[in-house]
Order: C-alpha cells, then sequence, then structure tokens
C-alpha cells in the first residue's frame, strides 16, 4: 500500500513549485539536506551533516522560539521518498501528526534569478488555468445557480463585470453566431408557402424531386435512387389491394423520372445511323413500318454499333411524330426514345457518338425554373387573390418573388443538354423531367381516364388580349382541318369507355388529344370510375375500333412542339385562384366553369400491351401511359386518386413486371453496365445486413452448399459450362476414333447415331449452320471475352418448343416438328454450342408441389434417381441436399487467435515480425461465407447447377411458387437431350439458405 500512496502523492504534487525544498528529519535512512534555489539543488552528504552536528539544532531551537502563532511559509513540506505511512503519523482523526516530525528549517540562501523566474512560471500557469474553461460549458453555466438569470444567454451586461470580457469572446466565435433563418423559428413562420418554397428548393439540388413528391412523402416510403427522391412501397398494408387493382380495377404510377432523349433529323440519316444499334433478330426495330408512320409505339434492345449480341446499352421505347401529310420524302423527322435513368447516360453517351455530336447548341439558363405565380394576374378576381405578404430581403419592394422549381432542378447552370452533328445535322436534346409521364394499369384504366379527362373545347376568341393564355388554341382552332381532326379524336376517346380492357387494342396504340383542366372535373368526393356497358352495347363503331385500330391522323398531338408545351406551363391558372372562384360560386359545391379561360392542355395516350409472351393471362398487366407537359403534374394525378385508382411505387412495378414474366430494369439485365452495377449495390447492402448478425443468428451458407447467397457469378457459370462442354466433346471424340479403328480392323461399320445421319434433306441445317458461324464471326467471337443474353426471337421459339413436354399423362402430344420447329438432334446442336458457348437464357419457373422460390435461388438439372422417385411418388417434393463441412471455420478461429496474439505482441514491440506475419495472411475470412476465388459452381452440389433466380415469391395471379431467372444455354441443351419425353424442362430449385430441392417446370415464352 506504500508504493501506491507514494505513486498517489507524487502525482498530487507533480505541479506543485520544486524551486525551495526544506530539509526534513526523516529518521536514520534519510540524513541528507537538500537546497532547491530556483532549480539548482545542492546535497550534503552524510560526512558533512557529521562535522557540524550542533549547527542544526541550533537554529531549530532558535526558529521555534521566533516561530509566530500563525501560518508558516509552507503549510506542507515534501516527504522524502522512503517516507511510509508510519514515519507520517497517522491519528484517529487523519493526519493529524503530520506536521510533528516535519523540519521547519528555512534555506541559507537562494539565488534571486533562478527564483524569480520558477515564481513567474508558478504565476503564469496560474493566470492561464484560470482564463481557459475546462469545460464546454458558456460561462454563464459556471455561475451557481441562484445568480443565473434567463436573460444572460443573450445579453451580456447581465453577467457579473469580471466575466463580460470571457462571455463576449464566445459570442464573437462562429459557433455561437446567429444563423441566418433564424428568423423563422417559429412553426407558423416556416410553413408560411414562401419559406417552404425556399426550403424545397434547397432540397432539390441533390436529388430531383417529382411533381407528385409532397404527395408521395406523406404516404409512401422513399428511397433515393438514380439521382431521384422515389416512392419505394405505400406505408398502409396494401401487397393484394394493389394487385386486385391491377387484375380487377386501375393502379397508378408516376414513371416521371425515366429519361426521353429526343432525336431530330432527316429520316433517312436517323434510320441509318440507328440500325447499327440495334439488330432484327430481336424483334421489331426503329423502321418497323407501324411504328415509323407514328402509330404505334416500339421498344427494342439497344447495343453498342456494330456490336450485337454484345455490349447491350439496355432497353428503351420509342415513338416517331407522325408525319405532317406533305408527301415530302426528306422530311425532318423527330423521335423520342425513353430509357431508364440507369441506362440514360451510357445511351446518350454512344448516341453522340454515333451520330458525331460534339457542339452544344443550347445551354441551360442560370434559372431553369419556371414560376407558377405571374405578377399580372388575368382576371379581376385573380387580382383581388394576389395581394399577399412577400418575403421582405435587403432590396425591399425590388425583391425578386421566389419561385418553385419545375422540372430538373439538379441541372449545372451552362450545362448543355442539346447537341449536332455537323456532317448529319442530326440534334439530340435531353427532355428529361420536360415530359411527365404517369402509368395506368388495369382492366378499368380507360374508365379512369374517360371520366378525369374532358376534351377542350374549341375557342375561337382570346378571354384576355393581354395574356397568352390559350393563344396557340385559338390559332389552330381557326384551321379547319385541325378542328376536324380533333373532334376525330374526341370521338375515339368517348369510344373506350365501350371497352372491356385495354388488351383488346392493338398493342402500343397511340392516340393525341387536347384535354381541358382536370381540376375542374373533380368530383365532390371519392369514388370508383365503373364502365357503362348499356351506353355502347353492340356500338358498331367500337367494334371498328377494335378491329382497325386508330387511325394514323389521330396519333398527332401539340406536345412535339415545345414552344406550345412552354406556353401551356407558364400560364397555368394557380390553385389559389382556383379555390378562389369556387368560393364565389353562388351554389356552393357546383361545377366551376371558367369559359375561354380554362387552359388547354395537349396530351398522348399509350396503350401498354401487358402480358404478351405465353398462354395464360393474356393481356394481364395491359393499362395506359400518359405523357403531358411539365407543371401540370398534381394538377392530373389528384383528379385520377378520385376517381378511384390506387397508387403503387417501385416494388409494385416490381410485381407487376414478375406477374408479365418480363425482365425488370435494371435488375434482369445482367449483360448491361447499369445490371452489373445494380448487383455488385445489392450485394453490398445483403452482406452488410449478413454482417450485422451475430453468427449463430445467422445461416451458415458454407454448410449450406451455396457459394454465392448474395450475388448471381454468372460469368463464373458460363465459364464453368464451356470447359465441361469442351470435356465432354474430347471425351467423343477419342471414343469415336476408337470406334472407327474397330470398324476398319474387323471391316464392319459401326452403328451410328440417327441424328448424326447427314442426308440430302438435312442441307438447309448445314446452310444455316454456316449462317450462325458467319453470323458469330462478325459479331466479334463475343463467346471469347464474356457472357451475354440470347435475345434472337428465331432461336428463342426454337428453345420454347424443345421445352414442352412431348408425351405424358395429362399433356397433348405436341411434337417440335408439329410446331413449326426442328426436332433435337446432334446436328441441331451442334452449331448452337460453336457460337453461343457462354450464352444465358431467360426462363420462368412454376413450382410443381408447395415453396416458395427467393431471390438467388439455384436452378439445378434433377438426376435418373429424382425421376424415378417422382414417378414412385407424385407427392415427392424433391431431394435434399447432403450437408456440407465448413472447411474455413478452423481457419477462422486460427485468425481470431492470431490477432490477439498479435494485439500482445505489439504491446511488447515485436512489430516488424507482424508486418511480415500480415503480408502472408489471406483475405479476411467471413465465417458462413465462401471466400474468393469461388471453386467451380455448376459441380459443387450433388446436383448439377444450371442458373439462379432472379425474381421469386409467391404468385397470387398464378396460386403457386413462381420464379424467374438465367440459365446456361449449354447446360439447358445438355439437360432437355438428356431428359425423357414426359420430364422435358423439369429442373430443381433450391433456395440459399434451405437444402431441400423442389421440382419445378421451366418455360420459355416469346
Amino acid at each position: 500500500m506504500s508504493n501506491a500512496r507514494e505513486k498517489k502523492r507524487a502525482k498530487k504534487m507533480r505541479n506543485q513549485p520544486a524551486s525551495v525544498t526544506l530539509s526534513s528529519d526523516c529518521g536514520p535512512c534519510h540524513s541528507g539536506i537538500q537546497h532547491h534555489n530556483g532549480g539548482s539543488r545542492s546535497f550534503q552528504t552524510p560526512k558533512q551533516a557529521d562535522l557540524h552536528p550542533d549547527s542544526s539544532q541550533e537554529y531549530q531551537q532558535q526558529r521555534h522560539q521566533h516561530q509566530s502563532p500563525g501560518p508558516s511559509y509552507r503549510k506542507e513540506q515534501y516527504f522524502s521518498k522512503g517516507q511510509n505511512r508510519g514515519e507520517r503519523g497517522r491519528g484517529r482523526g487523519g493526519w493529524r501528526g503530520g506536521r510533528q516530525n516535519v523540519s521547519q528549517e528555512m534555506p541559507k540562501y537562494i539565488t534571486a534569478s533562478t527564483f524569480a523566474q520558477a515564481r513567474a512560471a508558478e504565476i503564469n500557469a496560474m493566470l492561464k488555468a484560470v482564463t481557459q474553461k475546462s469545460s464546454n460549458s458558456l460561462v454563464f453555466q459556471t455561475l451557481p445557480r441562484h445568480m443565473r438569470r434567463r436573460a444572460m444567454s443573450h445579453n451580456i451586461k447581465r453577467l457579473p463585470r469580471r466575466l463580460r470580457e470571457i462571455a463576449r469572446k464566445e459570442a464573437e466565435k462562429a459557433v455561437h453566431q446567429k444563423k441566418e433563418h433564424s428568423k423563422n423559428k417559429c412553426r407558423k413562420a416556416r410553413r408560411r408557402h414562401v419559406n417552404l418554397v425556399v426550403e424545397f428548393n434547397r432540397r432539390q439540388k441533390k436529388n430531383i424531386w417529382l411533381e407528385t413528391h409532397i404527395w408521395h412523402a406523406k404516404r409512401f416510403h422513399m428511397v433515393k435512387k438514380w439521382g431521384y427522391c422515389l416512392g419505394d412501397r405505400p406505408t398502409t398494408k396494401s401487397y393484394r389491394a394493389c394487385y386486385r387493382a391491377m387484375t380487377k380495377h386501375c393502379l397508378l404510377q408516376d414513371l416521371s423520372y425515366y429519361c426521353c432523349l429526343e432525336l431530330n433529323g432527316k429520316e433517312e440519316e436517323l434510320l441509318k445511323v440507328l440500325a447499327r444499334m440495334c439488330s432484327i433478330d430481336t424483334g421489331p426495330t426503329f423502321a418497323a413500318v407501324p411504328c415509323l408512320s407514328g402509330r404505334l409505339q416500339g421498344s427494342l434492345v439497344l447495343y453498342r454499333a456494330d456490336r450485337y449480341p454484345e455490349d447491350v446499352l439496355g432497353p428503351i421505347t420509342f415513338i416517331w411524330k407522325p408525319k405532317d401529310g406533305s408527301g415530302i420524302t426528306y422530311e425532318t423527322r423527330q423521335l423520342w426514345i425513353w430509357t431508364h435513368p440507369s441506362l440514360k447516360q451510357g445511351i446518350l453517351t454512344e448516341l453522340k457518338a454515333v451520330f458525331q455530336c460534339s457542339e452544344p447548341v443550347e445551354t441551360c439558363s442560370p434559372e431553369p425554373i419556371v414560376t407558377l405565380l405571374q405578377e399580372e394576374k388575368q382576371t379581376d378576381v385573380a387580382m383581388s387573390v394576389s395581394k399577399k405578404r412577400k418575403r421582405e430581403d435587403h432590396e425591399g419592394e425590388k425583391a425578386v418573388p421566389v419561385k418553385k422549381i419545375i422540372g430538373d432542378g439538379t441541372r449545372v447552370p451552362l450545362q448543355s443538354y442539346c447537341w449536332t452533328s455537323q456532317t448529319t445535322g442530326v440534334v439530340i436534346s435531353d427532355l428529361t423531367m420536360e415530359i411527365l409521364r404517369y402509368r395506368l394499369i388495369g382492366p378499368l384504366s380507360h374508365c379512369v381516364l374517360t371520366e378525369a379527362l374532358k376534351t377542350a373545347s374549341v375557342q375561337t376568341e382570346m378571354a384576355d388580349a393581354e395574356t397568352e393564355l390559350n393563344k396557340w388554341w385559338v390559332e389552330n382552332c381557326k384551321n379547319s382541318e385541325k378542328v376536324s381532326l380533333h373532334q376525330r379524336q374526341e370521338a375515339i376517346f368517348e369510344l373506350l369507355q365501350g371497352i372491356s380492357s385495354p388488351s383488346e387494342i392493338a398493342a402500343g396504340t397511340i392516340l393525341g388529344l387536347t384535354v381541358g383542366d382536370p381540376r375542374v372535373n373533380l368530383p365532390k368526393k371519392r369514388s370508383k370510375a365503373m364502365p357503362n356497358p348499356e351506353k355502347y352495347q353492340d356500338n358498331e363503331k367500337v367494334r371498328q375500333l377494335l378491329l382497325e385500330g386508330v387511325p394514323v391522323e389521330c396519333a398527332h398531338s401539340f406536345i412535339w412542339d415545345q414552344t406550345i408545351c412552354k406556353n401551356v406551363t407558364e400560364n397555368k391558372i394557380p390553385e389559389q385562384d382556383l379555390n378562389h372562384m369556387r368560393g364565389e360560386l353562388l351554389v356552393p359545391g357546383s361545377q366551376l366553369d371558367l369559359g375561354a379561360r380554362e387552359s388547354k392542355i395537349p396530351i398522348l395516350l399509350v396503350q401498354q400491351p401487358g402480358k404478351v409472351a405465353g398462354e395464360d393471362r393474356p393481356g394481364w398487366g395491359s393499362g395506359w401511359d400518359i405523357y403531358l407537359p411539365k407543371g401540370w403534374g398534381v394538377a392530373f394525378w389528384i383528379p385520377f386518386v378520385y376517381r378511384g385508382a390506387r397508387v403503387g411505387g417501385l416494388q409494385e412495378g416490381l410485381k407487376h413486371s414478375e406477374y408479365k414474366r418480363t425482365p425488370h430494369v435494371p435488375n434482369d439485365f445482367p449483360d448491361c453496365p447499369a445490371g452489373i452495377q445494380f448487383a455488385k449495390e445489392l450485394e453490398n447492402i445483403l452482406l452488410g445486413k449478413f454482417k450485422r448478425r451475430p453468427p449463430a443468428k445467422r445461416a451458415n451458407y458454407v454448410k449450406l452448399g451455396t457459394l454465392a447467397p448474395f450475388l448471381c457469378p454468372w460469368g463464373q457459370l458460363t465459364k464453368d459450362w464451356e470447359v465441361r462442354n469442351k470435356t465432354q466433346e474430347e471425351s467423343v471424340v477419342t471414343s469415336s476414333a476408337d470406334s472407327k479403328s474397330c470398324a476398319t480392323e474387323s471391316q464392319v461399320p459401326c452403328d451410328l447415331k440417327p441424328g448424326l445421319m447427314i442426308e440430302d434433306s438435312q442441307g438447309d441445317m448445314m446452310e444455316e449452320m454456316t449462317k450462325i458461324q458467319n453470323l458469330c464471326k462478325e459479331a466479334g467471337a463475343a463467346t471469347s471475352s464474356g457472357f451475354f443474353v440470347l435475345r434472337s426471337r428465331k432461336l428463342l421459339k426454337q428453345l420454347s418448343a424443345w421445352c414442352r413436354p412431348t408425351c405424358g399423362k395429362g399433356q397433348r402430344v405436341r411434337p417440335a416438328s408439329k410446331l413449326g420447329q426442328k426436332e433435337m438432334t446432334e446436328d441441331a446442336l451442334l452449331p448452337i454450342f460453336k457460337c453461343y458457348p457462354r450464352v444465358l437464357v431467360w426462363v420462368s419457373l412454376s413450382l410443381l408441389r408447395k415453396g416458395s422460390p427467393e431471390l438467388h435461388a439455384m436452378i439445378c438439372i434433377p438426376t435418373q434417381e429424382d425421376y424415378l422417385q417422382l414417378n414412385k411418388d407424385q407427392l415427392f417434393c424433391g431431394p435434399q441436399e447432403p450437408k456440407h463441412s465448413d472447411i474455413f471455420k478452423h481457419k477462422i478461429l486460427k485468425l481470431k487467435e492470431r490477432k490477439k496474439n498479435n494485439g500482445k505482441a505489439l504491446e511488447s514491440g515485436a512489430s516488424d515480425a507482424l508486418e511480415a506475419k500480415a503480408v502472408e495472411e489471406p483475405k479476411e475470412l467471413i465465417l458462413g461465407l465462401w471466400p474468393d476465388p469461388l471453386p467451380d459452381v455448376t459441380s459443387h452440389c450433388s446436383r448439377i447447377l444450371l442458373g439462379f433466380v432472379t425474381q421469386g415469391d409467391f404468385s397470387l395471379a398464378a396460386g403457386c411458387g413462381e420464379a424467374l431467372g438465367f440459365v446456361n444455354l449449354t447446360g439447358l441443351l445438355h439437360m432437355l437431350s438428356s431428359q425423357p419425353a414426359d420430364k422435358k424442362g423439369l429442373v430443381l430449385l433450391r433456395t440459399p439458405a434451405s437444402l431441400q430441392y423442389r421440382f419445378a417446370r421451366l418455360n420459355i415464352e416469346v
């Protein structure tokens, strides 16, 4: 205990002055006397003490005689190092006898200069300790509570005078300065419209807000994706309700975040260049006659120029502006290309490269925002309403009113958004957020449209000569041909109520319209729009519309003219003015009639076909897309909601594509840069979620035999199947060589397989094989560099026919020859193996029994034992994967022990040896996961791996578990060639966190 007390004493006295030290009688062990004079020290040896034995005693007697009754020069003296607790004399009352053994001897001499320097240092340290704060509290917080006043926080004169200077310095610091928005502290000021607009504009500088953002933010879980703030899913439980809306009524989605790229130029030049970025093998291109006329919307997959089938850019939809009917061959055409925001940059870069566009034509103005509140109102009523309190600033009345951001608020000033080509004259414009896009899904979506929107009335005179409201509409109404066209469009729009579902109309039908302000037609309360079959029962016009479709001239719309769109946006009547007009009605709640003052808005209606491929549920999920000018988003959104449309977010869009069995962007495009980036982000999210759980509360994927639970290794899958196929071919070649040698020796021909017999009837097969090989050479041998997804419709139809069972109980006998396809022979498979060794195929799977597939589930090939077991027991769900051993668990434990030992070694100072060991250590291992590089993914488990699932869940539409994913083409053909006729397309599914395989039926829908 003495050692601890000595350390405590030394710590307590370490800052005490050491310039003067008095000698003390510390017993026989310490007979020396120390004199510290301002830092210099002199020690008296025991011999010197013996030479003058009486001097110290005489001095002690004199000192005790002349000692004053008051406090001494120093209350306490230093104790010697060897002095223990007993020597200091501790009584019951504490350190009562502490001063009895301390000598009060004064030093014989001191050095004045060193003594003064030591005292000056002590005084400076004391002053510094007094002036500096030892805590983060303010000056007025250091006062006793009875001296504090509330006004001290902002009024320095309320403080004591000795603390005012310190408080003044604190107030000058930037931390305690008053903020700019301190005037708007109260909620009433924050919620004022002008201040809200300023705050919302500030928050839109990083991520773009849709015009319906505020509406979504109150009802949806919001996420930040692709530079936008988007509604992910509703906050209410509405999963089944959204499905019912898609199936029986109407689901509404805001797709305004999709990007629009406009191309202007000669039709011949546009088609010539765009033909290099697509292929006719994948379906209709830009030159398709119905699409080129502007009658239908087209869709395709874009590639880099002359790189098909490699280097995918992504899927797009396109619309041609209808021709004017002048008959000019070299007419300037307009083309809209709509793409996902994750694909926009790659497609725009490639378009500028192929069209050789480098010069920016137009730049974004420093204020790319449009105001909805105009300084000059158009009506007398608006003049009285517009007298509002404006926000004051340093300019006073000259202050510019705050403008609400409409469109893209993240565009940098002076950033180019329009490019032209000097060689071809083609102009590329970026119309992102300039055109809004809504989607109505469901059989009654046209009923919602017809009830919420009313076509504009013909107007030949201006409501007010001073304003430009509807000026463009008055000028067009003076043309009789355009009035006649508008009346034809109105008649077709009214006939939509007599159609039971949008799927009855031709896929991609386009209808142009000019409608009135939809805010005027709002119902008193929310209701569901229902069809009226009695009104259009046995109507010849409805049947004619279904047979012939919408005429080409009726696809014309004024939305193609950017000048008209700008005029419509700037002259919109504010919501406040409309409410004031409603308040002045004689009969409250009656219809508001604006007459000539009602805005006219050009829109475009495009039919969405829904589910097209496959035999079940044709036309499910069909609907309409509405294109309208910016600034009118909420004005159209609220009427749709009031007509009974249920609103969905990103998750509902994902389920919509899953039930249609179509690839979702960018999740289901693994050969696209956006799809690769999405897979990496998803892997990081799932891996972070996995690491946050303790090892006992998460799955051990090593024991489950799952190599990649968070990412689909498409590249390694295709590579492993290519190696497996080569080894099988080599074994076949060696076996055939042995059979040939055997035949020559015995002079007896060996039996050949019927598929290898080359006859004259197979000449077409050889010609096609040569064509495919030439196509592969022209394409640049895509298989040598990486994988890609098969999108050739001809080959996909062939594979779809091969996947169907040709016989069996409850199955119709449908051989491939009857379906117009070839039989599966080795001659038919050989060219496919040579040209497509690293190819993925999009497939859909339906579980035969119970089970719900999940993301990244494995698609495997059943064995012969599995088929036999299924034949014996029809209720057999599937085999089980044997449990694997965790070969990394021991290594991870060793690494943990080594880290502990390394930490101890670091404390001891062995850093050089640890640095050498750290270099030798492999990458950090995670318990339950396989480290990179992965082994052979195809043969790691008891069942050979064929592919992975990218979308999977229990399907409310089919009533069983369904999944979508990709399989390797080589593995698929090997599986189909070895399967029995009644088991064609039968595969096994296994989720990453389970050992249970389940049977599923594989289909390729084209």
